[in-house]
Parts: C-alpha cells; sequence; structure tokens
C-alpha cells in the first residue's frame, strides 16, 4: 500500500470507530428485558390484526382534495404533498438517449429518523408498526419518525406526529447521524429525505404503537419479507457497525471476510479518493437534462378514468385509492398511488479481495437522480421491463442473476418499497457471494467497494441510491 492510501486508510479509520462498536454490541444482542423476536412477533401480529387498513382503488373523478390542472398534472389543492407531472429526459449516459414518463415532483424534505437509547448498557431502537397504502400486508415496521413536511405541519389537519421534537429539536451531541438521502431516482424528481438518528439520554416511554428493539432483534426482522419498511432500511443504513474479532472466527469464510471489509483500515481494491474521482469523472463526462412538461403532453402514456399506463404495458401506472387507517394522523382520505408493472430486483454480487469483501457496485443513472448518477447495486432493475431486448442492450449480470448462474445466495429477502407514493412496489433483495474464480475485472460503470467505504461515503449525500442503501441494511442478516 502506498503512503497515500496508508494516509487515507489511517484517518477514515478513526470516523465513528467508538460508535460502529456500540452498534455492534446491540446487534449482537436479540433478547433483554424490553424485547426479543418472539415478543416482538406476537405484538407485530396483533398490531397488524387492530389496525384494518383498509385501500379500495378509486376512479380519478372520487378523489378529493385532487385535481388535473390544464396541464394534465395530477396536483393536491392545497399545493402541499406532492405532484404527479411529465419529465422530459435526455442523456448520453446509456442505451437511451431520450423519453418522457410521468414523475413525482416533491420537493420538500421530510423526516425519517429513529431514537435510540440505552438500556442496560446496550442500544435499543425506537421503532413503529406503521400502515402505509401501498405497503404488503399493511403494518410494517418503520422509523420512529417517519413524515413529509406536509405531514409534521399538519396541512392534512390531522394529529400530531409522535416524537417530532426529537429531531427537529435535537441537540448537536444527541446527533448520531443527520444526512440527506435520495429516493427512488425512477419515479421521483431529486426527492430527498432527512435520515437521523438521536440519543435520547432522559425518559422516554413507548406509545402505543410502538416498541423498543435492538439492533440485533432487527437484524432478525430483516430476514423476514415485507417486515421492514424502506424507510427504516435506509436509517439503518446509515449506521456504522462491525463484526468483533471473535465472532468472526466462531463465523464461516464470508463472516471472516465481511469483519474485514467494515473495517475501515483494511485493504481495498481502490481507495475511497481513487472511487471518488472515478464517479467525479463520469458525471462531468456526461449530462442529465430533466425538463418538467405537461402530464397530458408526456408521449406514450396515457390517461384513462382509472388510470394512467404506457402504452407498452411497461414501467408503472397511476393509480387512485381510497384509505382507512385508524392509527394513523388522518383516519381516512384519497390519494394518487404509482403502481410498478412487475417485482423488482436489487442485488449485490460480492466477492473477497485478499481476503477483504468487496461489493460491486454500479454507477446508475435515473429519470429523476440530482447529479447524472448514484452508486447503485450490481443489478437493479424490473426484469420485466427488459425481456424483450436483446442481451447486448440488457443490465449487466440480469440474465445471470435470473437464471440462479451467479454466486452463493447469502441474503435473500422481498422488501417493499415506499408504501405512501408506491402501490405494492417490492423487490428481491438478494447478496451473492461469487466464487474464488469470478473475474475481477471491472466491467465499464463498476467498482468493487469494501462496507466500511459504502459506509463511509453514507455520512454525505446521494453517493448512494436506496436500492444500494437497502442491501447495507440487508448485509446485517447476511452472516
Amino acid at each position: 500500500m502506498g503512503k497515500a492510501a496508508q494516509i487515507e486508510h489511517q484517518s477514515v479509520a478513526t470516523i465513528n470507530d467508538e460508535l460502529a462498536w456500540r452498534f455492534a454490541r446491540s446487534a449482537a444482542v436479540t433478547a433483554t428485558s424490553l424485547c426479543s423476536v418472539a415478543g416482538f412477533r406476537d405484538w407485530f401480529a396483533a398490531c397488524r390484526r387492530t389496525e384494518q387498513l383498509t385501500v379500495d382503488r378509486i376512479p380519478f373523478t372520487e378523489l378529493v382534495g385532487w385535481e388535473f390542472d390544464d396541464d394534465g398534472n395530477l396536483r393536491h389543492h392545497s399545493g402541499r404533498f406532492f405532484t404527479i407531472e411529465g419529465l422530459d429526459v435526455r442523456t448520453d449516459f446509456g442505451f437511451v438517449e431520450h423519453w418522457q414518463q410521468p414523475i413525482i415532483n416533491q420537493p420538500e424534505i421530510g423526516v425519517l429518523g429513529i431514537v435510540v437509547k440505552e438500556f442496560d448498557g446496550v442500544l435499543h431502537f425506537l421503532m413503529q408498526a406503521k400502515a402505509e397504502p401501498g405497503n404488503i400486508g399493511g403494518v410494517q415496521l418503520s422509523p420512529t419518525v417517519q413524515a413529509t413536511r406536509s405531514n409534521y405541519l399538519r396541512v392534512h389537519q390531522g394529529r400530531p406526529v409522535p416524537y417530532l421534537e426529537h429531531f427537529l429539536d435535537a441537540k448537536p451531541e444527541a446527533v448520531l447521524v443527520d444526512v440527506l438521502q435520495s429516493e427512488q431516482g425512477a419515479w421521483f424528481l431529486r426527492k430527498r429525505n432527512r435520515n437521523m438518528v438521536v440519543e435520547a439520554t432522559g425518559p422516554v416511554s413507548a406509545m402505543p404503537g410502538f416498541c423498543w428493539l435492538t439492533l440485533g432483534v432487527i437484524r432478525e426482522l430483516l430476514r423476514q419479507d415485507n417486515t421492514v419498511n424502506m424507510d427504516a432500511r435506509t436509517v439503518l443504513a446509515c449506521v456504522p457497525w462491525r463484526i468483533d474479532a471473535a465472532r468472526a472466527e466462531r463465523g464461516d469464510e464470508f463472516t471472516r471476510a465481511l469483519a474485514r471489509g467494515l473495517d475501515p483500515s483494511a485493504a481495498a481494491r481502490h481507495g475511497t479518493a481513487e472511487i471518488l474521482h472515478w464517479l467525479t469523472d463520469l458525471k462531468s463526462r456526461h449530462e442529465l437534462r430533466q425538463r418538467l412538461m405537461p402530464l397530458a403532453e408526456v408521449a406514450d402514456w396515457r390517461r384513462g378514468p382509472n388510470e394512467i399506463t404506457h402504452v407498452g404495458g411497461k414501467y408503472f401506472r397511476v393509480v387512485a385509492a381510497r384509505v382507512s387507517a385508524g392509527q394513523r394522523e388522518v383516519d381516512s382520505w384519497t390519494q394518487p398511488l404509482l403502481a410498478p408493472v412487475g417485482q423488482g430486483v436489487a442485488v449485490f454480487l460480492a466477492k473477497a479481495i485478499d481476503g477483504v469483501l468487496h461489493l460491486l457496485v454500479n454507477a446508475k443513472l435515473e429519470a429523476g437522480v440530482l447529479d447524472v448518477a448514484e452508486l447503485a447495486p450490481s443489478v437493479q432493475c424490473q426484469p420485466a421491463n427488459h425481456h424483450d431486448l436483446p442481451a447486448h442492450r440488457q443490465p449487466t449480470f440480469l440474465r445471470e442473476v435470473i437464471g440462479g448462474a451467479l454466486g452463493v445466495v447469502r441474503y435473500s429477502g422481498l422488501q417493499s418499497e415506499e408504501g405512501g407514493r408506491f402501490q405494492h412496489a417490492d423487490n428481491l433483495y438478494q447478496i451473492r457471494l461469487l466464487t474464488a474464480d469470478f473475474p475481477i475485472a471491472e466491467p465499464p460503470g463498476f467498482r468493487w467497494m469494501t462496507p466500511a467505504q459504502i459506509t463511509n461515503l453514507l455520512i454525505h449525500s446521494n453517493y448512494a441510491n436506496v436500492q444500494a442503501r437497502s442491501l447495507m441494511a440487508c448485509l446485517l442478516a447476511s452472516w
């Protein structure tokens, strides 16, 4: 290792190291006086039984407070929440240079925040059983606070958001994580939320619908389909953690390689400065032009009485729903939802390089991203959108992943995307360990990075997309 690389590793190794070990201790504990996996399952099943969320599809004419304006854009009469508009995209990155599509335009920044507190020397996370209209299963485990700005300002005239004061009035010394992160670039225009973890030192009681869980219990729940929601996963991805040497030695080869990959001082194939240069160079050499346009004029999309669809039946539909949920700030409402056509896949290919686990990241452009491209999983797409394309125009590694021909699956789970805006949007999330003889050479647009390098980038905004962050959270459950 060169002198510059040594200096970089030494400086990065000290970032959040003490905090990472505090989270590591929490990740090792699956039962305390406040929580256990079995206890959570009983409590969560009761939450799902009592919530009684109902979601009914309705025609657009039955939306209350929403209307299509003269440009065909779908807006709320308050001017808040979000709009569905048209977007014209031009780029020289990738196979498609120009397209138009509907897009969710929600410029306000919401809060995704988790309160943590030590009980008996172990950090516990205050989590919420929250119903969202688009959730598979209705209720999923969410952060302490999951609220758009319109919601917490109570534009809907609803009840106050519990625990919000911990985040809006947080003392600097209590803030463990605070970073703006993007949401789905294919469906949102430059959308970001504030991802926060705040430590409470004074008394904090769990209200009905909330519970204290260790990171170890949450780690077990990430192995269950559609239980830990997207907003919780993106916050958890920003939390640093480690695997101690004793636990690593008791584990298998993957666990030992992962423990080294989580260590910021371990040798990486590319230094972080080199990764940043590669990504900055890519953004500088390519352009992405996004222009909002009337939804009524978007090419190849048609509006009917009940939905807005692509003429080829691909991508997604825009639909309307009537919702009732007894435990929300508002008991009932109507709203538009975006409904994807087909299930997605999001896969990290992993490989031990000189004994250190690396993940193969892909610089991916999507219609609504803020700055040309973000780091994404090795494979991320809706396969149904690509099945009719020739092999050379399909996403790299897609056929091998779908065919099960790449690596050993270390993590696999069906996980939902944001249920407040998307109807039954889910991805098959996987982490696949490649064999030792898999070529180390990187296809164009790909780079090997250690988990520690990705985690350290997550203290900054707009480096890794939401699917990559979900997989970083799922990495907790891979060993």
